[in-house]
């Protein structure tokens, strides 16, 4: 949000989901966080590393600018991928998300419109 941090990631991303865990809510302040999923090395910062914020640890953390608090990105499945949150991207990604993820978690007050598959938690069949 305010350019203290930049990033860099190859528009390869594998999957793209909306996820609904309660988690990203409170990361996002939204009623879900649209993920693009893609290898860990494939995402470099270009810019700020020195104003970058990491909660978690190596295996899994978000990643949030120092200066402004806006979430960049999560560190996943063990940190072989990262999860960036699509509305940081400045470009347009080839990726849609495919499905809602962690429904089961959603806020009551949102109602899914659309007619995307809805995963009570994580989908029977793993993101690549």
């Amino acid at each position: 949000m305010c350019g203290a941090v930049r990033y860099e990631v190859t528009d390869a991303f594998r999957y793209a989901m909306n996820c609904h865990c309660s988690n990203c809510r409170r990361a996002t302040g939204a009623a879900f966080k649209p993920i693009a999923g893609i290898e860990s090395d494939r995402l470099s910062i270009i810019r700020g590393e020195d104003v970058v914020m990491r909660y978690g640890d190596e295996a899994g953390h978000d990643v949030h600018c120092r200066t402004c608090g806006s979430l960049l990105y999560s560190v996943v499945r063990e940190g072989r991928f990262v999860h960036v949150a699509m509305g940081t991207l400045v470009d347009d990604p080839a990726v849609r998300p495919t499905m809602h993820i962690f429904v089961g978690s959603k806020a009551g007050w949102y109602e899914i419109t659309d007619d995307l598959p809805q995963h009570h938690g994580l989908p029977d069949e793993r993101a690549p």
